[in-house]
């Protein structure tokens, strides 16, 4: 993916309410990297234009055939289309339009971001009850739907973004605690009941299997727990948040990586004062101690995505362009410790 050296991407969110200046900023400055640092442009998800649009709400937009709506609690299964379904499903045009403009010549990677089909079925409830995932059969539908309608959304870039060759980025936060068996029930008095590890792996590769031919890493979250299923989902990579992995989880992580998966991992937004620049060296250390102490080959570090964590988080687009600056130039570390 990243031609032997350091990639850098994000996970999909970008502060912001115009889609056409957000993506033409992504695809601009990560198409425009040193040679040392392969950028890969993502597709952008603007939260703050409202729940139509945050990853619950794009992926609902994304279903095939399975209506949603907004309830009291979220988004929900619904026996025909809504009005706010039809307000989504307009945002997911609107943004690969500004995706066509954006993108107009580009050609190689581009990273798609959306919700996985556990996390998702953790998200959803049914249109009676309570979530999706306490439901199998309605997970199956919902894997099933899900890989048909995120099928159609890939042509639909391809044919905006001819020379694009997308990599979908699964994000499954909640896949730990929906095979630990401990998210809450709608009534909060009890926990749903667990999924098998084996079944969570066969709807996610339910979904892999369906993409034509693209690319799929899985985001596992914080959680290194979730690596049995992603691997068992025979997926190209994985994806996990770096700060949340301590020793035994490197471990598992090394495994991984040894087992043939690409690792995307996601680093802390870096850190600045007003008496010191941003800590790129302190951001790359985050990646490159662990991975030196398990033992991994340091030339291994070539082949990683660096994945932007928490640009929302850092208020304005500007920021949030500055921590992709801040990431490009971990990666550049990165890439002479790969040499070393």
């Amino acid at each position: 993916m990243s031609g032997g050296r350091p990639g850098v991407t994000g996970t999909g969110p970008w502060p912001g309410l115009d889609v056409l200046e957000a993506q033409t900023v992504v695809v601009g400055d990560l198409v425009d990297t040193p040679s040392e640092v392969a950028g890969l442009p993502f597709t952008v998800t603007l939260a703050e234009r409202g729940p139509w649009c945050d990853r619950t709400g794009r992926a609902a937009a994304l279903l095939a055939e399975l209506p949603t709506e907004l309830g009291p609690h979220g988004w929900k299964l619904a026996d025909r289309p809504s009005r706010d379904l039809a307000r989504a499903q307009a945002y997911v045009r609107e943004d690969v339009d500004a995706l066509a403009v954006a993108g107009h010549g580009w050609s190689g990677p581009l990273v798609v971001p959306v919700l996985g089909p556990m996390t998702l079925a953790a998200s959803l409830y049914l249109s009676r009850g309570d979530r999706v995932v306490s439901d199998a059969g309605a997970v199956r539908e919902l894997a099933a739907s899900l890989a048909a309608g995120l099928a159609e959304h890939l042509a639909a870039i391809r044919r905006s973004v001819p020379g694009a060759e997308p990599t979908v980025l699964l994000h499954e936060p909640l896949l730990a605690q929906v095979m630990a068996g401990v998210l809450p029930s709608f009534s909060g008095y009890s926990a749903l009941r667990s999924v098998p590890g084996p079944v969570a792996a066969e709807r996610i590769g339910d979904v892999a299997r369906a993409l034509d031919g693209a690319r799929v890493v899985v985001h596992g979250g914080t959680a290194w727990t979730s690596l049995g299923a992603i691997r068992a989902a025979a997926v190209d990579g994985f994806a996990l948040a770096v700060p949340a992995l301590d020793e035994r989880s490197w471990e598992k992580v090394a495994e991984v990586i040894e087992g043939g998966l690409a690792f995307w991992p996601e680093l802390a937004p870096q850190a600045s004062s007003q008496c010191a620049g941003p800590d790129v060296t302190g951001q790359a250390d985050t990646l490159t101690r662990p991975w030196r102490s398990v033992g991994l080959p340091m030339a291994g570090l070539r082949d990683v995505v660096l994945l932007a964590g928490d640009i929302t988080g850092k208020g304005s687009p500007d920021d949030a362009r500055a921590v992709l600056a801040g990431l490009v130039r971990a990666a550049r570390i990165v890439a002479e410790r790969a040499e070393a």
